[in-house]
């Protein structure tokens, strides 16, 4: 299925990896609120400001690691990131056994994980197209896709299961844990990693930047950085609004709620199934942009959700169509920026790619919970469902190939042959 040889299990211990952490994730669903919650009396403006400080803080904070992971072999990266997220979560069920755990301990912990995040998601997806050839690249990134969908669906119950028997402390140490299973699961990779990129004899202000110069300039990587950058943030910023309006509002209980997005979870797993055989069918443009823009279109139903059945069946049936189509969407434009990323910047692009997305989820979900304050939940989300609407216009109106590419400016040395032998 892969290339022959030692590829198909770097591939193995690569998915492993990535399964087994995004499944301790859904386990600890929730747990750092708890904590906040139950352990230290935090209200719901120190817990927003916590899931936004620690999005905001670790992107600003991973800006200067393109060119490190960039001209590194990857591997050790991904190990190391693993392992710092781990001892950042274990050290809290540590303080709080010693009567010692803060907000402050929080808010730093939250910022180190999300540092280390984009740290691992840049040198995983730069270290995968090395090991899976082009063609396979979609399949891969479905099969991840396909993962995160599952672990959705079966990680918050269990991790709310775990949180009532044990503790959110606990529960947090169990995800912590997950991380370092990661790491093992990258360290059990034996094969030679191919040699990085050499460095170019550039200003280091240039090698920051060369990720976003590069997406600017690039034809098609362009219009869906930030297509991709704004309909994500909107979508999340929706999350919370929801949650007032359903829980305060409207009086739902707390099960009723995550089920609405539990059942809608496995419209991802179909969708990410179903991703390949759609791109073989009606082509790479055609998905990217069709599924681009049916993806946007389910949120406005949000604003019809009321009390009762026909509520909770309107949520969960936009939540439905908007993952099933994202689901689709995700894995094509994630192989398609593999695809297309020059070898020599391809961890760069793709830090610059999630560091630019988690400043702008933060941002607009803080800005999206100033406007709720004024105007209400409800014409909030109304507000966000509008301006997605307008989102397809950032699609792009063509899909380059590599072939051209030649477009984009060249102003680093002609790219190492990176590819596995």
């Amino acid at each position: 299925m892969w290339r022959k040889g030692a590829s198909g299990g770097a591939f193995g211990w690569l998915w492993t990896a990535y399964a087994v952490s995004a499944y301790g994730t859904g386990l600890g669903f929730g747990a750092f609120s708890i904590v906040a919650i139950e352990v230290l009396d935090a209200g719901p403006a120190r817990v927003a400001a916590l899931s936004a400080s620690g999005l905001a803080i670790g992107a600003l904070l991973a800006i200067p690691l393109g060119p490190l992971i960039e001209f590194r072999a990857k591997r050790p990266i991904m190990i190391t990131a693993d392992l710092v997220r781990f001892a950042a979560l274990a050290s809290i069920p540590f303080a709080y056994l010693l009567g010692m755990l803060s907000f402050t301990q929080l808010l730093v912990v939250a910022v180190i994980t999300a540092t280390a995040k984009i740290a691992f998601t840049a040198a995983s997806g730069a270290y995968l197209k090395t090991v899976v050839p082009d063609d396979r690249l979609l399949v891969a990134t479905s099969r991840f896709e396909s993962t995160t969908w599952s672990a959705t669906i079966i990680g918050p119950p269990l991790g709310g299961a775990a949180i009532g028997l044990f503790g959110p402390a606990i529960t947090v140490l169990v995800d912590g844990v997950s991380y370092l299973l990661s790491a093992l699961a990258v360290t059990a990779i034996r094969e030679p990693e191919p040699r990085p990129a050499p460095k170019p004899t550039a200003t280091r202000w240039h090698d920051i930047v060369e990720g976003w110069r590069y997406i600017l300039a690039h034809p098609t990587l362009r219009p869906l950085f930030f297509n991709t950058v704004l309909v994500n943030g909107l979508i999340m910023a929706t999350e919370p609004l929801l949650a007032v309006l359903m829980l305060s509002h409207m009086g739902f209980p707390a099960w009723q709620y995550g089920l609405t997005f539990a059942v809608p979870c496995v419209g991802g797993l179909i969708g990410s199934r179903l991703a390949r055989r759609v791109v073989s069918r009606y082509g790479e443009r055609r998905v990217l942009r069709g599924f681009g823009a049916l993806r946007v279109c389910w949120p406005i139903g949000l604003v019809f959700v009321q009390p009762g059945p026909v509520g909770l069946l309107i949520v969960m049936a936009t939540q439905f169509g908007l993952i099933v189509c994202a689901s689709i969407f995700t894995p094509a434009v994630g192989a398609y920026r593999l695809r297309n990323t020059d070898d020599s910047r391809r961890a760069r692009v793709l830090t610059a790619w999630t560091i630019t997305g988690s400043l702008s989820t933060a941002l607009i979900t803080v800005t999206w919970g100033l406007l709720a304050g004024y105007i209400g939940p409800r014409a909030a989300i109304a507000a966000a469902g509008i301006l997605l609407l307008a989102t397809p216009f950032l699609l792009p109106k063509r899909v380059s190939t590599r072939a051209d590419d030649l477009s984009v400016p060249e102003q680093s040395p002609p790219r190492a042959r990176t590819t596995a032998p």
